[in-house]
């Protein structure tokens, strides 16, 4: 019987762990290519025959998302399956609606069936949308398991933007890993506090792999989830976030919805800067589609190295790059941080923007006057900074959680602005209370 011909729609991540599962080995299949988006860079690679395994010795070309439409054509495609994440309801059914006029099968692959076992407990950590609260909580409850004397070791969502072959399996226990597996801002954002709260972090490309060496030094692992995307790993205890300053996002965004109806606690985030018509929103909506989930309150405290200086002053907001640009949110923590402060003058970033910054600002056209930290290429680390040295104010208030004074000479002073969880009751910790004794009885 002829092989099903498949494209799989992805950006770096979900595509990468639903071929390696599923399709990789599979002869009912035939995976002619991979499509990339939503990051920049990343098409244009092969998936190499290192990872592609022996159906595939020349491994698999991928290509930008905008020649899907060739492609299926072409390569006479019968299946193409969407693998990527924060997308809202009607982009997908528009990707559907053409894949479907182009006479392609549409798939929508569940979670389950591309979810690794692990001989150890797990817990995992996943949104509703980008930006959260994913990586507060993923150090909060890291945190609390490392206190209750377990050793954790933190599985992180793929970010592999570099040469693929080169990033099977990456561990980080030190900053200069993170040098060592020349990373992106973007993944540094996600890697360096755990690394400085003392927590080895594996991410890469294939995570069966992964998983194996992960176990080997760890007592329980924590899924560390990416975007709005379901762990990659079966999970003893879910725990979803929501945003209500994006209220209404947890049941109109793929596969936010999925994550929020597979969870087993919900914790809405950011309470103490939202209105009560949106905390009580979103609990509703959550309440209809999971009524059995805990759901808990959360405030999101936010501090500042060094927070006089911002009062009076002519400020550049940095943000963390995922959650402003595809994230959607009109402001961050560094905006909150502005506002605490007393900042005299919030600078129109956007007036400043170099080279590929620019770019970014003519494709989301929702951000306003912060800079996302975009990073995902030296060339855009250096049009950051050239940003950064142009603009015309007295402090940079950054909220990214990497440290840019290691990545970028800038011409004026840097505040890191930090954000911490802090839940309103004691039901977060009675539940990770609850997991500590059935994995230790």
């Amino acid at each position: 019987m002829a092989r099903k011909r498949v494209i799989i729609v992805g950006a770096a991540g979900r595509d990468f762990q639903n071929f390696n599962t599923i399709f990789r080995n599979n002869k009912e299949y035939d995976v002619v290519a991979f499509t990339a988006a939503q990051i920049p860079f990343i098409s244009g690679r092969p998936y190499p025959k290192e990872l592609s395994g022996r159906l595939y010795p020349k491994g698999i070309p991928i290509y930008d998302e905008s020649e899907l439409p060739k492609l299926i054509e072409e390569e006479k495609v019968d299946v193409c399956v969407m693998a990527y994440s924060d997308l809202p309801y009607q982009e997908v059914m528009t990707k559907a609606s053409l894949v479907n006029a182009m006479g392609a099968d549409f798939w929508l692959i569940a979670p389950d069936k591309a979810m690794l076992k692990s001989a150890k407990p797990v817990i995992s950590v996943c949104g509703v949308r980008t930006g959260v609260g994913k990586s507060q909580t993923a150090r909060y409850v890291s945190k609390f398991l490392r206190n209750a004397g377990l050793k954790v070791v933190v599985i992180r969502h793929p970010m592999p933007y570099g040469i693929l072959k080169d990033e099977i399996v990456e561990r980080f226990a030190k900053l200069s890993d993170l040098d060592k597996y020349k990373t992106t801002i973007e993944e540094r954002e996600d890697y360096e506090p755990h690394i400085k709260n003392g927590f080895v972090v594996y991410a890469g490309v294939d995570y069966g792999k992964i998983l194996v060496q992960a176990e080997k030094e760890a007592d329980v692992i924590l899924w560390d989830g990416g975007n709005n995307d379901a762990p990659f790993i079966k999970t003893d205890l879910f725990i979803a976030i929501a945003d209500p300053l994006r209220a209404g996002n947890e049941l109109t965004y793929y596969p936010g919805e999925t994550v929020a109806r597979m969870a087993d606690i919900l914790i809405i985030n950011k309470v103490n800067s939202a209105t009560k018509e949106e905390i009580e929103r979103v609990r509703a909506d959550l309440e209809s589609i999971n009524p059995g989930a805990g759901i808990i309150l959360a405030d999101s405290i936010i501090t500042a190295d060094n927070p006089r200086i911002i009062k009076g002053s002519r400020v550049l907001l940095v943000e963390d790059g995922p959650t402003i640009t595809h994230g959607g949110m009109k402001f961050g923590a560094a905006t909150v941080a502005a506002r605490q402060y007393g900042a005299k003058t919030i600078v129109n970033a956007k007036k400043y923007a170099y080279g590929t910054i620019k770019d970014v600002y003519k494709k989301y056209r929702s951000l306003d006057v912060e800079l996302p930290a975009m990073g995902y290429s030296p060339k855009q680390i250096k049009d950051l900074e050239a940003t950064i040295n142009s603009a015309d104010c007295d402090v940079v208030v950054s909220s990214t959680p990497t440290d840019l004074k290691r990545l970028v000479n800038v011409n004026k002073p840097i505040v890191q602005v930090k954000y911490e969880l802090a839940p309103k009751s004691n039901l977060l910790d009675e539940r990770l209370s609850d997991f500590v004794k059935s994995i230790k009885r």
